[in-house]
C-alpha cells in the first residue's frame, strides 16, 4: 500500500484528506508543522503533500530538509498564487505545486503522475513465464513457440501496471485509477472482463491460470 504523509495545520482538510486517499487505498499519516513532518517523513513515505503556511516555519523548509536525504515525491499544496513562491518550491526540490482550492480528482491525477515518475525503471523490458513472453518495450507478446498474440492497448495497459509489481498483488481500485482513471474506480466488471480475455490469449489452461491470478475481491496479481 502506498504511504502519504499529508502535512498542514488545517485540521479539517486533514481529516477530509485522510479519508479521501483512505477510500482510495493509500496509506495516510499527517504531521501539522515542520518539526512532525521532517519526523515523520523519517519513518518513511513514498509520496509527501505539504502546505507552505505551517505554524513554527515556511513549508519550504520542509521540502528542503528532506531533500537533504531522500528523493521521495514531494507536493506542495498551498494558497499561495504567486509565481515566485511558486517557483522557489520547486526550485527547493518539490517535484508539483497544486493550488487551493483543487479538486480531489487533480490531486489524485498527480499524486500518480509523481508516484510513476519516482518507480523504479523495470530491470528488463521483458517478461517471461513458461506460457507466454511479455517485450514491454515493444508492446509484443508471444505464446508457446513465439507465435504472436494480438492483443489491445487496454489489455497491455493492465499487463503493464502488473508487471511493474510483479509477484505482488495490485489492488482493484489502483487497477481501475491507472487504467481508466479515478471515475471508474468501482467499476470491477472492466477488470472480470478483460482479465478474462488475457487469460484466453495468455494462459495454456485459462480455466486454471497458473499466471494472470486473481485474489476474489481484492485484485489480481502476474506471476512468472
Amino acid at each position: 500500500m502506498t504511504r502519504v504523509l499529508i502535512v498542514d495545520d488545517d485540521e479539517l482538510l486533514l481529516r477530509t484528506l485522510e479519508l479521501t486517499l483512505a477510500t482510495h487505498g493509500y496509506q495516510v499519516r499527517t504531521a501539522t508543522d515542520v518539526a512532525g513532518a521532517l519526523a515523520a517523513a523519517d519513518r518513511a513515505a513514498d509520496l509527501i503533500v505539504v502546505d507552505l503556511g505551517l505554524p513554527d516555519r515556511d513549508g519550504i523548509a520542509v521540502v528542503q530538509g528532506i531533500r537533504t536525504t531522500s528523493s521521495v515525491p514531494i507536493i506542495v499544496l498551498s494558497a499561495r498564487h504567486a509565481a515566485a513562491t511558486k517557483v522557489a518550491a520547486l526550485d527547493a526540490g518539490a517535484d508539483d505545486y497544486v493550488t487551493k482550492p483543487f479538486g480531489t480528482d487533480e490531486l489524485l491525477a498527480r499524486m500518480r503522475a509523481a508516484l510513476r515518475r519516482a518507480a523504479p525503471p523495470l530491470q528488463t523490458p521483458t517478461v517471461s513465464t513458461s506460457s507466454f513472453t511479455l517485450d514491454l518495450a515493444a508492446k509484443r507478446a508471444t505464446g508457446p513457440g513465439g507465435a504472436p498474440v494480438r492483443l489491445t492497448p487496454t489489455e497491455w495497459h493492465l499487463l503493464e501496471v502488473l508487471a511493474r509489481h510483479r509477484g505482488a498483488l495490485v489492488e482493484h481500485r489502483q487497477l481501475l485509477n491507472e487504467v481508466w482513471g479515478p471515475q471508474y474506480e468501482t467499476e470491477t466488471n472492466y477488470l472480470r472482463v478483460h482479465f478474462a480475455n488475457l487469460r484466453r490469449k495468455l494462459e495454456v489452461d485459462p480455466a486454471r491460470p497458473r499466471h494472470i491470478i486473481t485474489e476474489p475481491g481484492i485484485g489480481y496479481r502476474l506471476e512468472l
